[in-house]
């Protein structure tokens, strides 16, 4: 039977979904579940993952989408996994799933208090090797399960990542890959790999790593109890995928050294490709490796941009609700319309949520919005919705300049997918805060056509990832900033910088509280 799909399980953090590709790169269908990760309230800033119940969802995902589509599972050339990166998964010996977090918990301030009083210079001693700080990385976690719950902590045999274990499910290879391994803090970025004697530093197992795999290489093909579980062909090829952002990348054409995206969603992340695995002296941005062999990023990210879109929406666009609910348009179509007519620069007002990425000292500020007058033609529920777009430009303009000051690199233009790309009033204004061209991709949610291109590499549909690209990756438009408002956006930005710089003092001194603070600081 000819080979003619390419499928694509997607464990973002919010929800769960399988997403059918042709070989050309045109989506056929996709079934999606949200999710959530509750957390225990024994433990503040947990996020647990229940693997039991979201494998139930994952899987039924991926029989919703060959039921939705019709298609014949042997149909089906090869299989992909991607997720939430950071998340991670404690396997007993006899493989069986022991415990798991998602992407962002942050139980784990003890553990990072105590790193910190031993040792204040172990840090930046592992960020230089691994690119990884306490803030999202495994270690303290591992810690936390060594101290909070040793009967764990002595049944575990292996580490896993969320896109390994959807592989496992499928396959039973036990692997892990770069791009997600890398964000645990144990692997060496130049070589690719774990090096235990990162976790023997800090005092946690360094036997529980399992072998590491290429993205695009083959881990095996569904077992009789992958078939059983998602109505996929046994035997169907499975190919080892890779975190969402890298994934991400790929799906958009950034693949190569100088290339750049940034992709809007409930976070914002700022990929910056080279080719090195050096990393910031200063130790205040990110670095992973990318998908793809010889290639790394620089990663920035920016926190809540889609989540304080969302809740402006609810707290304050009632009325564009109703009107939506009538004439079947987007809410947020209704209100970029009108936030149009705002000028750049929301007349002077400014807000603060997200700060410019500090990775070892990382914490925002209590969200704000300063600035703003009591005359309702100039500030009004448009004008604070525009502010909110801008602030997020702002933020990730921080974000290019900082890569560029340790690269010495700037990207000629970026790339912008996922949900906020949708807006091309948030289009304009990246490419006016910026003073870059904006280029968005026809497939917006990349991430998951990234996996399937993936896919179709492991299984030689693509002779590499860049006939991958050339088929797949198709454009949408193009936005070339405007003069005018860009020199608006470079007064306004180290305005911004200083209002932020005194929004973080207030909550450093106990006046206001911090929208978000990584564990130990």
């Amino acid at each position: 039977m000819e080979k003619k799909y390419l499928l694509a399980i997607d464990a973002g953090t919010g929800s769960v979904r399988a997403v059918l590709f042709d070989t050309e790169g045109a989506q056929i269908g996709v079934v999606q579940s949200e999710w959530e990760h509750p957390s225990d309230p024994r433990f503040p800033g947990s996020m647990n993952f229940d693997w039991e119940r979201d494998w139930e969802l994952a899987s039924a995902c991926v029989r919703g989408v060959i039921d939705k589509t019709g298609i014949d599972p042997a149909e089906i050339a090869g299989v992909s996994t991607t997720c939430m990166r950071e998340g991670i998964l404690l396997y007993d010996k006899n493989g069986k799933e022991i415990w798991a977090c998602a992407n962002v918990d942050s139980r784990s301030t003890d553990e990072v208090a105590a790193l910190v009083k031993k040792d204040p210079g172990l840090e930046k001693e592992i960020y230089l090797e691994s690119g990884e700080a306490y803030a999202l990385g495994a270690l303290p976690r591992l810690l936390w399960v060594k101290n909070k719950m040793p009967e764990i902590y002595e049944k575990t045999a292996r580490i896993g990542m969320f896109n390994d274990w959807l592989i496992y499910k499928l396959a039973g290879d036990e692997h892990t890959e770069p791009s997600n391994g890398s964000t645990t803090g144990i692997f060496d970025l130049k070589k690719r790999d774990w090096d235990p004697a990162i976790a023997e530093k800090v005092g946690v197992r360094s036997d529980i790593f399992p072998a590491v795999r290429e993205c695009g290489t083959l881990a095996g093909t569904v077992n009789e109890k992958g078939a059983e579980d998602t109505g996929l062909a046994m035997g169907t090829p499975v190919i080892v995928g890779g975190g969402d952002s890298q994934l991400g990348c790929i799906g958009v054409g950034v693949t190569k050294p100088g290339q750049a995206a940034i992709f809007g969603g409930s976070f914002w992340q700022y990929e910056f490709n080279t080719a090195t695995g050096e990393t910031d002296p200063g130790c205040r941005i990110r670095v992973n490796c990318h998908a793809i062999p010889g290639v790394w990023q620089f990663e920035a990210l920016a926190f809540n941009p889609g989540l304080v879109m969302r809740w402006y929406r609810d707290a304050f666009c009632q009325r564009e609700q109703e009107i939506a609910a009538k004439t079947g348009e987007d809410v947020y179509d209704l209100m970029n319309r009108e936030a149009e007519k705002v000028p750049a620069g929301s007349n002077g007002m400014m807000c603060t949520f997200s700060d410019v990425m500090n990775f070892t000292c990382w914490k925002h500020a209590s969200p704000t919005f300063t600035n703003f007058s009591i005359d309702p033609a100039l500030h009004n529920r448009y004008t604070f919705y525009r502010a909110i777009l801008e602030n997020a430009a702002l933020v990730t303009r921080g974000h290019v300049e900082l890569v560029r000051e340790v690269t010495e690199n700037m990207p000629e233009e970026v790339v912008f997918a996922g949900g906020a790309s949708k807006s091309e009033l948030w289009c304009r204004i990246l490419a006016d805060v910026l003073k870059l061209p904006v280029r968005v991709p026809a497939v917006r949610e990349a991430t998951a056509l990234g996996a399937a291109m993936l896919a179709g590499v492991g299984v030689g549909i693509y002779s590499d990832i860049n006939e991958a690209v050339s088929r797949c990756v198709k454009w949408d438009a193009v936005y070339e900033p405007d003069p005018g408002n860009a020199a608006v956006y470079d007064e306004m930005y180290p305005v911004w910088r200083e209002v932020y710089k005194a929004e973080l003092s207030l909550c450093d001194r106990g006046l206001t509280a911090n929208m978000w603070r990584a564990p130990g600081i």
